[in-house]
């Protein structure tokens, strides 16, 4: 598993750690093949005026300033041009977590302190007891990143946030149109059926489960037969699909609520 090596600094405090990420990804892994005879469809690193075969070690990182000129920038360049404070997670604010918009976040990691733990536990703590989330400024590889430290049962996690211009403007703008309460109030009786609390385990990737099925009948000589597809009804008038969806939301909260009492009385 990769990590990042790194330091957070706390007013003085310096406590050495390690990134792990927090999420592992989890695709189907497809090669590009010619569809004649299966064979793998290969990258070639070129050039007009390179060797056939061009190694790894020959290759480096080129910024375009004039249209075909560049300059190269080696990794040492790269590490060098970093401050001392770029080299580390120096916290500059702390705020509430609510203050932050969803659409800012983006990578998790978990934050594993290897030495200085005592001053680790006592940050992580007093973040959890005052309910604050620490800003900082760091680089992480050869982009800076903007980045937000939490506690979260037990652990402390960083994330990586988008900066302010990168995140766009909506690309098209959206009528106001009005709705009537009555509208509103089915919509609202609607999300009430449906309100229960989110656990992530309940959600797994049933595509992918799909695709495994599928590569195996493939591998057996089956034919791909195409899913059954449920066909939508079609409620044209709003006020009849709200109330429609009433009922079927209610119909849903009923069965799950049966559920959790058979569960209930089973571990008695």
């Amino acid at each position: 598993m990769r990590s990042y090596k790194t330091a957070v600094e706390f007013g003085v405090v310096y406590i050495p750690i390690e990134l792990y990420a927090c999420v592992k990804p989890n695709d189907i892994g497809f090669n590009l093949i010619y569809k004649k005879n299966h064979q793998r469809i290969k990258y070639k690193k070129t050039c007009e005026d390179c060797p056939k075969d061009i190694k790894n070690e020959d290759i480096v990182k080129g910024y375009e300033y004039q249209k075909g000129k560049y300059v190269t920038l080696t990794e040492e360049e790269l590490e060098n041009i970093k401050s001392k404070k770029q080299k580390t997670i120096s916290i500059e604010k702390f705020v509430l977590l609510n203050e932050i918009d969803p659409i800012y976040f983006d990578k998790s990691y978990y934050v594993i302190p290897t030495s200085a733990e005592k001053a680790f536990v006592v940050l992580k703590r007093a973040m959890k007891q005052e309910n604050k989330v620490a800003i900082a400024k760091t680089v992480l590889g050869t982009k800076e990143q903007l980045v937000a430290l939490r506690e979260q049962n037990g652990n402390l996690l960083l994330y990586t946030l988008h900066f302010y211009d990168e995140v766009q403007a909506v690309p098209k703008e959206i009528k106001d149109i009005s709705a009537t309460k009555q509208e509103v109030d089915l919509a609202k009786q609607i999300i009430e059926n449906m309100t229960k609390n989110f656990d992530a385990k309940e959600y797994k990737d049933e595509y992918r489960q799909k695709v495994i099925t599928a590569i195996q009948k493939k591998i057996k000589g089956e034919q791909i037969k195409p899913s059954k597809v449920t066909s939508m009804n079609n409620v044209i008038n709003l006020m009849d699909a709200l109330k429609q969806s009433v009922e079927s939301s209610k119909k849903i909260s009923q069965k799950n609520t049966t559920k959790k009492s058979s569960k209930k009385i089973s571990n008695k």
